[in-house]
């Protein structure tokens, strides 16, 4: 009784706080949480006439239908593994990123915050153009680049050997402007004591970066990094499915779960198989969360989620 009062005694301290977060709270009930109910429809084979619940049940069929495709392996192997690159070259570039940026003259900083960030407010279909014009076979910038030194051009777009690297590139190019955002975030919330403590002992730039700046920036990349690992499963969309231009001759290197589930539906028009496989990666995502959250915490308590 005494901890429940307690409770009460806090909410009433904090009403404000709670009504100003009603609206949100409202919003994430609506779109994430009221369509829960839908996922009934990953283990039906749903019938537009019947509706959900009138859809006759099939149990895991649905996902037999995914798991056994020739197009599994492939697209689960493409989908983790350009997660993982993203994940650490993403982390290490941002990072990297971020120290410099902290070393630079404050009259110069806001130029070079711009330049990184300004890619993260592109949509995809607009990078979908600008790597178009630069790939292209006639016309585009790196065939007349090496026309110009008489070099062979090249097929990009027929040539499935090249796009992990021109895939990673192009993420990057988008991306990492934003991650470096945040962890400059991180470290100008540093104490600035430390690093007049390191000066007045002597140390130099690498010194004061190894021994405060990473160690002190290492709860951010670890919670980042943990979040990060849940959407392992999960693919961005536009990535490999505008940027490829979804050619067929790409589909080896460039094919991922959410494009392969997207041509499946728009081909086939199975919404169990769709949904099974969104439910599939959802519950991947969160077992990962959890192991990685809890190898951290074997690690470092302190650096772990919860």
């Amino acid at each position: 009784m005494g901890k429940l009062m307690e409770e009460w005694k806090r909410f009433r301290r904090n009403r404000e706080l709670f009504v100003l977060s009603l609206p949100m709270l409202g919003f994430k009930f609506i779109f994430s949480y009221l369509p829960l109910l839908g996922l009934v429809i990953a283990f039906k084979k749903f019938n537009y006439a019947k509706g959900i619940w009138g859809s006759d049940w099939i149990g895991f069929a649905n996902f037999r239908f995914f798991f056994a495709s020739n197009n599994a392996f492939r697209v689960t192997r493409n989908t983790i593994l350009y997660n993982m690159s993203f994940i650490v070259l993403t982390t290490t570039i941002a990072v990297g990123l971020a120290i410099l940026m902290n070393e630079l003259a404050r009259r110069w900083l806001k130029v070079y915050q711009t330049a990184l960030f300004l890619p993260y407010f592109l949509s995809w279909v607009v990078v979908s153009y600008v790597t178009l014009a630069l790939l292209d076979r006639e016309h585009g910038f790196l065939n007349q680049l090496l026309a110009s030194f008489d070099m062979k051009e090249m097929d990009w777009y027929r040539s499935p050997r090249v796009w992990p690297f021109i895939i990673v590139l192009v993420q990057l190019w988008k991306t990492v402007g934003f991650s470096t955002l945040i962890y400059f975030a991180g470290i100008i919330g540093i104490d600035p004591s430390y690093y007049e403590a390191a000066r007045i002992d002597g140390a130099s730039k690498w010194q004061t970066i190894r021994n405060i700046t990473i160690p002190l920036l290492t709860p951010l990349i670890v919670i980042l990094f943990v979040v990060a690992v849940g959407n392992v499963f999960r693919a961005d969309f536009g990535l490999f499915y505008f940027v490829p231009n979804d050619v067929s001759f790409l589909y080896p290197t460039t094919d991922v779960i959410d494009t392969y589930v997207y041509r499946s539906l728009r081909v086939v028009g199975d919404l169990g198989m769709s949904s099974a496989v969104g439910l599939y990666q959802s519950v991947v995502g969160f077992v990962l969360v959890v192991a990685a959250n809890a190898a951290i915490k074997r690690i470092n308590a302190d650096n772990s989620l919860w």
